[in-house]
């Protein structure tokens, strides 16, 4: 595939970052190289940010801070500038779902409805413009007539995406950020940079002030230089949950703020009054989703024990059938995993799930018609007890581990027996039973007979899921500072606005 100006890349300029308005030259001439999932051929390369380039990012987005017009502005402008990037966001939803194919594998269907809905995502900020609370008067106890409790922008934001699912990091990270009135520097994944590229160029098109969005791709040495910044307020970051310790441990260190999605090892537990098919179905249906490359999904199955051997039937008939394949093809259901190092770290936590004893049901190896690709079989593991490793860790692939449960009580302890709490689903026909199970789980999420999360609403994870949420309202405060002002008399605007 050719270099730079293919037909499925459209980046303007990936030999450059977009910094302070501008797309500028990299400090040096190195690259990164950015691989095809299902062809391991080169796609394009794109620059790789040096120290002089974090420098450069970080100053841009200070000065914008600190002296430019973005904080400045009213809710209802910035508002203004979120709709018309969702307006060229929809322009651009094929090229963004042609990257993603490309970069990490998921098939095109899905991409292309996932980036349908991305321009939603700016208008749902937009509108809270008008309906968020971001002044709340107060009658104070020690003395003055007027209390507020304003809402103010937390100030540069570097926001690191990961490589699985960038469009919509992007989009949940950048959108309330610019509606609170920070600025940005966003730090793209070396697997998945382009979509990143593609924000900056809509950025650019629409006039957003300088230094407002920044976008630099860099490996992690470097962006721990972007962490380390003095000049960064917050960091929000979505990765694994050993990138996301080290992050946490840097913030702390400056006590710089945080927001921190982190990996999951998610429990679906099926109750005993629930058809295994049915469940089977759904569990597989979603599993495949992006190769199982997803942070929150169900690869815990809690079965009551003599429906064991059943559900494991049922899960590896399921798997077995999917069709894995080129992830351009319509027919196709699942495409490769990301990268080649990706596709070994799934083989290697196959072994282990082997070497400890659990009984290999489907799939674990590579599909024998394909032979260039970084593809892996759907695969299932029986008799798996909580406490071997592919029980414990993420694999981030298509690897199912089905483990007995004595009981209902049971079930629920084997779910919270984790280091994550991230994601989690009920299957019962009873929404009592539902809804009584899912109060006692450590999750951030919890669905109901069926893989389901919602950004609409909130998004995030107990324990070492994470620190904080996205998606929705509890996604726009951890981009706002609080501050308390307590006045001897009443500013003029209140007695024309009603404060909520």
């Amino acid at each position: 595939m050719a270099e730079n100006n293919s037909p499925f890349a459209r980046i303007a300029h990936p030999d450059r970052f977009f910094i302070g308005g501008q797309w500028v030259t990299p400090s040096t001439n190195a690259r990164i190289d950015v691989i095809t999932s299902s062809t391991e051929e080169l796609f394009f390369r794109v620059a790789e940010a040096q120290a002089e380039d974090i420098n450069a990012a970080v100053a841009a987005a200070r000065d914008a801070f600190d002296h430019g017009p973005w904080p400045r502005m009213s809710h209802a402008e910035r508002a203004a500038c979120l709709r018309r990037i969702g307006e060229l966001t929809a322009a651009r939803v094929a090229d963004m779902a042609t990257l993603w194919v490309n970069e990490s594998g998921i098939v095109s269907g899905l991409a292309q409805y996932a980036t349908q809905n991305l321009p939603r995502v700016f208008d749902d900020y937009a509108s809270l413009a008008d309906s968020f609370p971001f002044e709340e008067q107060h009658k104070p106890r020690a003395g003055g007539k007027v209390g507020l409790l304003v809402r103010e922008p937390v100030g540069v934001v570097a926001a690191i995406i990961p490589w699985n699912g960038p469009l919509l990091m992007i989009a949940h990270k950048m959108a309330p950020a610019l509606l609170a009135g920070c600025t940005v520097i966003l730090k793209a994944s070396p697997e998945a940079p382009g979509e990143a590229y593609l924000m900056a160029e809509i950025c650019e098109a629409i006039g957003l002030p300088k230094g407002v969005f920044n976008v630099v791709t860099a490996n992690r040495a470097v962006s721990e230089l972007l962490v380390r910044h003095s000049g960064v307020d917050k960091v929000t970051f979505t990765g694994s949950s050993a990138a996301g310790k080290k992050i946490g441990a840097i913030c702390g260190e400056r006590i710089a703020r945080c927001t921190l999605e982190l990996g999951g090892k998610s429990a679906a537990i099926i109750l005993d009054d629930y058809d295994l098919e049915t469940a089977a179905q759904s569990i597989s249906g979603t599993a495949r989703l992006l190769t199982g490359q997803v942070c929150s999904a169900l690869t815990r199955i809690i079965v009551p024990r003599k429906r064991h051997d059943a559900m494991v039937e049922a899960l590896s008939a399921n798997f077995s059938s999917i069709r894995v394949g080129d992830p351009f093809d319509g027919a196709t259901e699942m495409g490769p995993v990301a990268t080649s190092r990706q596709r070994q770290r799934v083989e290697s936590y196959i072994a282990k799930g082997v070497a400890e004893g659990a009984r290999l049901a489907t799939g674990g190896g590579r599909p024998k018609a394909l032979s260039r690709g970084y593809f892996v079989e759907p695969t299932v593991f029986g008799n798996v007890d909580n406490a071997m490793t592919i029980a414990r860790e993420e694999i981030f692939g298509p690897v199912l581990a089905v483990i007995p449960a004595n009981d209902e009580s049971q079930a629920v302890e084997i779910a919270n027996d984790s280091d994550f709490g991230l994601n989690a689903s009920v299957f019962t026909n009873d929404p009592e039973r539902a809804y009584r199970a899912a109060r006692q789980l450590r999750s951030g999420t919890v669905g109901h007979n069926s893989y389901r999360t919602d950004l609409s609403i909130a998004f995030g994870g107990f324990k070492q899921s994470g620190v904080g949420r996205e998606g929705g309202i509890e996604g726009l405060r951890p981009f706002l500072e609080t501050k308390t002002l307590i006045l001897e008399g009443t500013p003029q605007h209140l007695a024309a606005t009603n404060i909520k």
